[in-house]
């Protein structure tokens, strides 16, 4: 994203949210444990009914190909379901960060604007580095969640 002349905070605005937002480094899960358990119960769902139904006639009738289609799919649910259950967010003095399938992070010189998005399913904060793509973190913490909003209350559109 090409830079538009948006005013970044200040050294004092920085150090006023870093005290506000507490000790630093401020680490959580990023994604509550409901959800977490709801991914799990749905995951076991999905391998209950592929089993119920490789087993059932119908399944003998499958081509190898669709039978290896749905299993590979499984096994990539399967890996995003583990990621979502051990990543962490992290901010710390040099910026935020999360564990993905790849790591996820910015650094406050090179954040732009950010916006908080409160969802049902998760608080997320997208950040806007002055260049490449917007990066979303999840907040699976209250510390975190209000952490985000603060920074996004920080970091909003100015000119």
């Amino acid at each position: 994203m090409p830079d538009l002349g948006l005013q970044q905070p200040d050294a004092a605005e920085q150090a006023q949210l870093f005290q506000d937002i507490g000790p630093l480094p401020l680490q959580g899960k990023a994604w509550p444990t409901w959800i977490k358990i709801l991914a799990v119960v749905v995951l076991v769902l999905i391998g209950l009914k592929i089993g119920q139904v490789a087993a059932s006639p119908v399944g003998r009738n499958l081509s190898p190909m669709v039978s290896g289609s749905i299993v590979l799919c499984f096994a990539g649910l399967i890996v995003l379901a583990r990621y979502m259950l051990v990543s962490q967010t992290r901010i710390t003095e040099q910026g935020i960060e999360q564990s993905w399938l790849g790591k996820r992070e910015v650094a406050w010189q090179d954040l732009q604007y950010a916006k908080f998005v409160p969802l049902v399913a998760s608080k997320r904060l997208i950040c806007f580095p002055r260049r490449g793509r917007p990066v979303i973190f999840q907040a699976g913490t209250r510390e975190l969640q209000i952490a985000f909003a603060r920074i996004a209350l920080v970091y909003r559109r100015r000119r």
